[in-house]
């Protein structure tokens, strides 16, 4: 609960998914229209005009377990060390972080993350 309320939110429901790089790269092409695999893509169901359809619902989070591993390998971590960093950025994203956007918004999500982090560890 403690880092739900980190994020302003009391109650809340998302699935999590983990899955290969084959099934995310099939995703990432589908979806996102971006070719290969990526390590976490989030789906977010507090966007569109269904919203209030299940207002406790924030949507999915699809984590490479592939790619997580890797990546961890890369940077010296621990493969849940790197899941939890994968699996809180998909959740910034559910709540409308967007890195993408913006040097800016690149930084707020980056110290967001550090914080969970923080909360968690």
């Amino acid at each position: 609960m403690k880092a739900l309320n980190a994020l302003d939110c009391l109650d809340g429901e998302l699935s999590i998914v983990i899955t290969d790089d084959d099934q995310i790269a099939s995703l990432n092409h589908q979806y996102l229209n971006r070719q290969g695999p990526t390590n976490v893509i989030a789906f977010a169901m507090q966007e569109g005009p269904f919203t209030q359809v299940a207002p406790h619902l924030l949507g999915d989070v699809i984590i490479s377990i592939d790619t997580a591993y890797k990546e961890a390998q890369d940077a010296g971590i621990t493969l849940h060390q790197r899941f939890t960093e994968l699996l809180i950025h998909g959740i910034l994203h559910l709540f409308g972080y967007d890195h993408e956007q913006s040097y800016q918004q690149e930084q707020l999500m980056d110290e967001k993350s550090k914080s969970l982090l923080n909360i968690l560890i």
